[in-house]
């Protein structure tokens, strides 16, 4: 088993490499209270924290040390927590990655059989889901009821949707991206047939881009409220509706997740 991180495979950097644990889920944090006078604990539900993966590495005999002090340095340079989150990937589960980065320092033992080496590598997820190494991605390009299905992850995830149309200013004239219920509402916006309004749910922000994909402007203002609607694994129903206005397409990316 090995791993692929930041475009990198353990087996280039002279790794062989495998998984010591496996988290069900990232960790979770519970919110509790105490009540004066009442057994147990008031429970307000919980969600996920970070997840941590641990990696058992080693390392061929070399000819000598200063060969093994070489790769050692070699990896330092790859697994750089100062470069920040890279993606993680590992052989066994190929179709999702981590946004990863070293969290512990790594002491290599220095093995006596023609200077070997071995070590543990933790990483530190602060997103603890995994995402689809290649994502589903839907189209619609007419108003009306459409139905798309998620195949992967197990999680609901948080799309990004690329709005196409002509909107020009006021109340009246919108369109409306509803997901299983959750409407999107873009109106009194100013949105040219050349221009595509992209809407993060992830990172709930919204901006409008060129055909070039250049970001022209904040698109927040064009949103009627800050409601960023989700997909959920298996089939989701979309209705695309337009007053005073032309729909031209909505490409959806669905980011698909795995907790």
């Amino acid at each position: 088993m090995g791993f692929i991180y930041n475009d990198t495979s353990s087996a280039d950097m002279g790794l062989k490499a495998r998984l010591t644990s496996w988290q069900v889920c990232g960790n979770l944090r519970n919110y509790t209270a105490s009540i004066p006078g009442k057994s147990g604990i008031a429970d307000f539900g919980a969600d996920f924290d970070y997840r941590e993966i641990n990696v058992s590495c080693s390392i061929p005999p070399k000819r000598t040390f200063a060969a093994l002090v070489s790769v050692l340095d070699d990896i330092a340079l790859w697994l750089d927590p100062a470069g920040g989150l890279k993606q993680l990937i590992f052989d066994d589960v190929p179709d999702r990655y981590f946004m990863a980065r070293l969290s512990e320092k790594v002491n290599c033992e220095r093995l006596l059989i023609r200077s070997a080496g071995s070590f543990d590598l933790k990483f530190l997820c602060p997103d603890p889901f995994a995402y689809a190494v290649e994502d589903e991605e839907f189209s619609i390009t007419a108003a009306g009821t459409h139905t798309v299905k998620r195949a992967k992850g197990n999680i609901e995830s948080h799309p990004v949707y690329r709005i196409k149309g002509v909107i020009t200013s006021g109340v009246n004239n919108y369109i409306t991206i509803t997901t299983n219920g959750s409407q999107l509402k873009v109106v009194n916006a100013a949105l040219a047939a050349a221009e595509t309004l992209v809407v993060d749910t992830d990172m709930m922000t919204s901006w409008v881009e060129n055909a070039d994909g250049n970001v022209l402007r904040n698109g927040l203002p064009y949103l009627s409220e800050l409601n960023f609607p989700s997909l959920e694994v298996g089939d989701n129903t979309i209705t695309v509706e337009e007053n005073n206005a032309e729909f031209t397409s909505l490409e959806i990316q669905a980011r698909s997740r795995w907790r």
